[in-house]
Formats: C-alpha cells, structure tokens, sequence
C-alpha cells in the first residue's frame, strides 16, 4: 500500500473541497465502525481460477506482472515493491473470481477474527508461507485475512521520465525514447465489487476488517435512501494510504468488476498499453484522470474477460480526512480522457445480464425497480 505520513494538526474535511464537493448531512452514514472487530492494512492478494495456466502466464507477462511461483496447479504473480504476491490464479474448470485477501496488521488479529467469527487459523498454501483465516462477506464472496510469515524481496524499478516543466528544465541533451515494452507492475492498488446487498457488505467490512469510507456515491434524487457506491481505504492512523483499496457499489450482480494495480507514471501507462494493443489484447478504456482518487489510468480486458487497470499518481488518504459524498455518474468518473465505455460500465445488453437483472429484481435484496432505474440513468448522465 502506498502511505506517507501526515501532520496530525490540520485535519481535512469533503467541506472544504478536498476530494468532493459536498461531505455528510446530518444522520447520513459515517463511513466508519466505532469498534471495529480488527483493522486490516492492505490487500493482499486477489484469488481467480481459471482452466488455461500458460495463457494467463502469457498475458500476465504483457500485462506487466512477475511470477512469484508455478506449478501445475496455480499461478502466483507478483509486482515489483517487496511484500505480497498480487494475484493468485488456481486451475479449475472456469474461469472465475474467487475472492480478496487482506493482509494483518499483527498475527493476533488472525485470533480475534477466529474467536468472533468462529472461523479457523490455518496454514496458508503461498509464497512465503503464514496464517489465514477465511471468512465469507454478506454477498456471498469469500474473504481471507492473512498474515504472511516471509516477504517477497523487491525487484528491480522501471524508473520514471525525467521531465521537463516550463523554465524547470531537467534533462537537456538527452532526447526522451520510453521503451515500447510492459508497465512493470509494482503493487495491486485495489479490487471493485458489485452486490446486491450493499449496505450490508458495506457495514461487513468496516465492523469486521476496520476499512472506513474516502467517497460515497448516491444516485440522483435518492439521496435520502443512502449511498449506492463506496469507496473504501485502509485505516492506518496518520499514515495516509490509498484512496480506496476496496470499492463497492449496488448492483443485480455479485463479484468482481475489475482490479487496478500500480506502475510508474504516466508514460509507462501508455508505453504498456501500445505494447497490449500490439499483442491483440483489448482496451476497455482509457488513458484518462480519475476524478475521485485521481489516479492517471487504462483498463483492459484479459483473454478470460476480466477487466485489469493500470493506474499512477493515486491520492493518498489518513484517518482525518472526511467521507464526500456525491452523485453516481458516468460523466462524473474522470477529469479528462474519452469518454467511459459501454464495456467498461458494463451496460453492454446480453441474455445473460437480463437474467441476472430479472433475479435480482425478484430476489431478497436492496435492488428494486427505482434503484435499477437510478443506475441506469446514473451510466449515461
């Protein structure tokens, strides 16, 4: 997780335009647990399976990951900074989300999570080794929080442009040539996640993993029945940290919507995503700004569909900063950049999605007619 430490005497709040326009009105959602079972303080590692092993290795290589490990059986991948692999990819039938794993603060907190869920410490199958205790969230996904007993060592940096600003003049003589090659992942930034039990899934992982809200989304004229959206950090104290590590938000299905991992700036974006495009593979969208986060970023889908982002230049958060709350909208999803697609806001029409939308309409849920019809007024605004 990328942190930094922040002077504990000027707090910040949404009300003062640090990150949304607007903060909480009276008796809205706090975006905190005040007795949090335990903290976590990062991801992990994301959990897939998937029948092809060598074709996942092959786009993970252009994607930009390293392998920690192989075997016949799963597939470990790895950024550059020391630590955590990033991803895990096991061999199964099909392809599919598994779930998320968090990282411990201390082993201890593998005890507390034990005792009150009723759950078991076990030896964790990983690179390095540890403990893991697996749980299972509201909608259904499988959570593992582990505490690792090796970390991996750090590899080598694909270093950033030396750049030139106006009269700050850098680099003279020297022409600027970024090589055409992979964005060199450093770390995973964060995993988003549809449900259709939001606030359930929402008060789940603040009062049992201790994670508190950076922005909530609402959808337009439905303020009043709470936020549809959450983006969620880490809770390290003065240490800021990520902007959000999980983001939720309501929806008729269940699971993973895509995954954002970290590389150097700017130019390694796109220099990657020349290289991806070379290859076949497909952008979903990009490169543009975020808005809330305002991470640089590129999204592109791998050979089994799942959606990977590229991102640089995230804001970092510590616990003084205020949720901002603010309406759901494409257009509000980016500073600059095209356009969010149909593919990236997954409103491309199927058989399959008004299945999906149909049971959850008639299913025990907080989706409903009105809901479904604010999200979907929410994607083409």
């Amino acid at each position: 997780m990328s942190q930094t430490h922040t002077d504990e005497t000027d707090p910040r709040t949404a009300h003062q335009d640090l990150h949304s326009e607007e903060g909480a009105l009276r008796g809205e959602h706090p975006g905190r647990s005040r007795d949090p079972l335990i903290k976590v303080a990062d991801l992990a590692w994301l959990e897939f399976q998937k029948p092809d092993l060598d074709r996942a290795e092959v786009f993970a290589r252009d994607f930009g990951f390293g392998v920690a490990a192989r075997s016949e059986s799963a597939l470990w991948l790895r950024g550059t900074f020391g630590g955590s692999p990033c991803m895990v990819i096991r061999r199964g039938r099909t392809s599919r989300f598994i779930g998320p794993a968090f990282r411990a603060a201390e082993r201890p907190d593998l005890d507390r999570l034990a005792r009150a869920t009723g759950a078991a410490v076990r030896d964790v199958h990983a690179p390095g080794g540890g403990k893991v205790v697996d749980l299972l969230d509201p909608s259904g996904i499988p959570v593992r929080v582990v505490h690792r007993a090796e970390e991996l060592p750090a590899l080598p940096e694909q270093r950033p442009l030396t750049l030139n600003f106006g009269t700050d003049h850098r680099r003279t003589n020297v022409a600027q040539r970024p090589a055409r090659e992979p964005s060199r992942i450093q770390r995973l930034g964060h995993a988003v996640l549809e449900t259709r039990v939001f606030a359930r899934a929402l008060a789940w992982y603040l009062d049992t993993l201790g994670m508190i809200v950076s922005d909530f989304h609402f959808l337009d004229g439905q303020r009043e029945r709470g936020p549809v959206m959450a983006f969620i950090r880490c809770d390290q104290g003065s240490v800021a940290v990520d902007h959000h590590t999980l983001a939720m938000h309501l929806g008729p299905g269940t699971g993973y919507v895509h995954s954002a991992y970290q590389v150097t700036d700017l130019d390694a974006i796109a220099a990657g995503g020349e290289y991806l495009a070379e290859r076949g593979y497909r952008r979903s969208w990009g490169i543009g700004r975020h808005i809330l986060g305002s991470q640089l970023f590129d999204y592109w889908r791998d050979p089994d569909h799942f959606m990977l982002e590229h991102f640089a230049d995230g804001d970092l958060f510590s616990r003084e900063v205020e949720p901002g709350w603010s309406p759901m909208s494409a257009s509000g999803l980016a500073q600059w950049g095209p356009p969010a697609t149909r593919d990236f806001l997954g409103a491309n029409p199927s058989p399959a999605k008004v299945r999906e939308v149909l049971r959850a309409l008639r299913g025990d849920n907080e989706l409903d007619t009105a809901r479904l019809l604010g999200l979907m007024k929410a994607m083409n605004s």
